[in-house]
C-alpha cells in the first residue's frame, strides 16, 4: 500500500526545502494539512497539488 499521509520532515525531504519551510506553507495555507490527535500530517495529494501550482507559476 502506497503512502498517503507524510509528516513535515517528509515533505521537507521531498520537496528539498526545511522543515521549518514547510509549516510555514501550512501556517499560509499554502500546503493543506489534517491533524489526527496532536500529530500534524499532509496528504501527498496536497504536496503534488502544491508543486504542479508552482510549477504552472513558473511557466507564466
Amino acid at each position: 500500500m502506497d503512502r498517503l499521509l507524510l509528516t513535515a520532515e517528509e515533505v521537507a525531504e521531498v520537496l528539498n526545502v526545511g522543515r521549518c519551510k514547510v509549516y510555514d506553507l501550512i501556517r499560509n495555507g499554502e500546503i493543506e494539512s489534517i491533524k489526527i490527535g496532536r500529530l500534524r500530517r499532509i496528504p501527498v495529494n496536497n504536496v503534488r497539488k502544491f508543486a504542479e501550482r508552482l510549477i504552472e507559476e513558473g511557466r507564466a
